[in-house]
């Protein structure tokens, strides 16, 4: 039975393919729109507006505030970091041939990192888009998702079945992860440095205390396929189910709650929340799902 808190709202064609998510200061939501080749800003007001890039194949996946007062974003069809300020001025980064870029987040040194997918690195980019990647030391590893912890960045390895830590002198730290072929996908930082993360293959998630020690909390549904992660202002996180279309939440105790999701095979991708603690996530359908827990 679907969540009498839960509702859709219409953002674009069912085929543009709306993937990550981000909210900003003003309760303004900012998408991608993966198969479009566009941003999408729903304002606090409803309003929404799209605009295309100048690359309909540049594949945006994942999108952050910035350092700088813009939205971030990877281009992972063309190898570049796209920028778009909040009057919707276009600009990008040229990345490494080859790299891929998927997951983005600001570090806590004031730089965007990326995970590059394609070229086992993870790459720094200031805001005035000097770029630096630095070599992973796994080779197929596919780096996922980025979340920036107090001192460093964390990147999900999904094909190495790890996650690694990254200093900001571009030192790395491979964590494996417990469970055998648990592919991680998504990843974020808690306020106080925990680090959750989902299993997609495994239908688990996961977390690092700041101790280094990682636990992992099966899922209700192990076919789930949980794919993002956003932290909560209480040290637990929210999450999405891609397979089991659901948003899903675990708080600080390992306690996991599920939300079904009013359109069948919605597949819900990126989540965020607002300032106010509402909870959106990005349904590749064209819609967005909001959660007023």
């Amino acid at each position: 039975m679907t969540d009498p808190r839960i509702r859709e709202i219409t953002l674009a064609d069912p085929d543009a393919g709306p993937y990550g998510v981000t909210a900003t200061p003003d309760s303004a939501l900012w998408v991608t729109l993966v198969h479009a080749g566009g941003i999408a800003r729903v304002g606090a007001d409803g309003d929404v507006r799209i605009w295309l890039l100048d690359a309909p194949d540049s594949r945006p996946l994942i999108i952050t505030p910035g350092p700088d007062g813009a939205l971030w974003f990877t281009r992972s069809g063309d190898d570049r970091l796209g920028r778009i300020t909040t009057d919707g001025r276009l600009t990008s980064v040229a990345l490494p041939a080859g790299a891929g870029p998927c997951g983005i987040a600001t570090g806590p040194d004031g730089a965007l990192w990326y995970a590059g997918m394609n070229s086992d690195t993870v790459g720094r980019v200031t805001p005035d888009g000097t770029v630096t990647a630095f070599p992973l030391p796994v080779t197929g590893a596919f780096a996922s998702m980025v979340a920036a912890g107090p001192d460093a960045v964390w990147c999900t390895l999904n094909q190495a079945n790890a996650v690694a830590r990254i200093g900001l002198d571009g030192t790395v730290d491979v964590r494996p992860v417990p469970t055998a072929q648990a592919a991680p996908v998504g990843i974020t930082a808690t306020a106080d440095g925990v680090i959750w993360f989902v299993e997609i293959a495994a239908g688990q998630l996961g977390r690092i205390d700041r101790d280094g020690r990682i636990e992992e909390f099966p899922l209700p549904d192990r076919t789930a396929r949980p794919h993002a992660i956003v932290a909560d202002a209480a040290g637990g996180a929210w999450y999405t189910e891609w397979g089991g279309n659901r948003l899903g939440h675990v708080d600080a105790a390992g306690r996991i709650e599920t939300y079904d999701l009013p359109t069948a095979a919605s597949e819900p991708h990126g989540v965020t929340v607002a300032p106010d603690g509402t909870v959106w996530a990005a349904l590749e359908i064209g819609r967005l799902a909001q959660l007023k827990p």
